[in-house]
């Protein structure tokens, strides 16, 4: 059975997230992805500025979480997948910083996704092409990242999911990491066969596909079991702007700017029977907060939508 899911930001209340959970429960979904990268945000560190949430200690961590845990619980919510704090390398920025990321962020976070019993955490490849002149040298740097909480990973019980990514180079959209499926495909069965356990999966984010010209069906149907947690959101082909499904046209006649045929196809050609889940944080303050239960509940009948589509194996 396909769950439906939706990222916690915008949703959750730190001082009281058992009604943000109980609201994802009234609304239809069945999971949750818990958005731990909105305790150290990409602009923040973009900028070159930390904050002090991961200085604490696991132990403190866990703490400052145990009542969303009880809260998700509570409401019958699975956190199927987490987003780490991204960007997890910073191009330019000062070795502190870097080193803070990788020696402690990194472990806190998979430490935080394993107190969750979270099966899955998303990260961000290291987008440095541009930089070090290559695809292959980029990955190197992300593959060195990658092993140094594989371990941890393998020991918990967790698959770390590589995003497909877009970059800007001069002012223009390019593709960042992980946009070649072949490619993803064969260093994910590498990392896998290296440890002996799926540490390594992918996370198919539409709406970076969308932008940079990904055939959705072909991407999907190359990747099969690989992939193992969606981001899906809408855009219109030229920003990043995670809104709902179905919000953007390129015509009068509503030819819809993302292909989600296409997407359905796929999911139907490799059989997906996981969690469609929904990375629309920034769709739901599009409308006022007193329709964001209302909101919601669009947002899931459009995961059933999908879901029912998608189940039709035979068609």
């Amino acid at each position: 059975m396909i769950g439906i899911g939706v990222q916690t930001k915008n949703i959750i209340n730190d001082n009281h997230p058992e009604e943000g959970f109980a609201m994802l429960k009234r609304t239809g979904f069945s999971c949750a992805d818990f958005s731990l990268n909105d305790y150290l945000s990409n602009t923040s560190l973009y900028q070159s500025e930390l904050n002090s949430f991961f200085d604490k200690s696991v132990q403190e961590l866990e703490d400052f979480f145990t009542s969303h845990k009880q809260g998700a619980k509570a409401a019958g919510i699975t956190i199927n997948q987490m987003h780490m704090p991204y960007p997890i390398y910073v191009p330019g920025a000062d070795r502190e910083i870097n080193d803070y990321l990788w020696n402690q962020v990194a472990p806190k976070s998979m430490a935080v996704c394993a107190f969750f019993g979270c099966p899955h955490i998303v990260i961000h490849g290291f987008k440095l092409a541009h930089f070090l002149g290559a695809e292959e040298l980029e990955w190197q740097e992300t593959e060195k990242f990658i092993n140094s909480i594989a371990p941890f990973a393998k020991e918990m019980g967790i698959t770390i999911c590589i995003e497909n990514l877009y970059d800007s180079i001069g002012g223009h959209l390019v593709e960042g990491p992980c946009c070649n499926a072949k490619k993803a495909a064969e260093r994910i069965d590498s990392f896998n066969d290296k440890y002996g356990a799926e540490v390594l999966g992918l996370c198919f984010d539409t709406g970076h596909a969308n932008i940079v010209g990904i055939d959705f069906e072909k991407f999907i149907t190359t990747l099969g079991s690989r992939l193992k947690v969606l981001h899906i959101h809408d855009n219109d082909g030229i920003s990043d702007l995670h809104q709902i499904p179905f919000t953007f046209t390129r015509t009068r006649e509503n030819l819809s700017s993302t292909d989600w045929e296409g997407f359905i196809r796929g999911l139907r050609n490799i059989k997906f029977d996981k969690v469609l889940s929904f990375e629309t944080a920034p769709g739901l303050t599009s409308f006022p907060g007193p329709m964001k239960q209302d909101v919601l509940g669009f947002i899931a009948r459009i995961g059933r939508y999908f879901g029912e589509r998608i189940q039709l194996f035979d068609v």
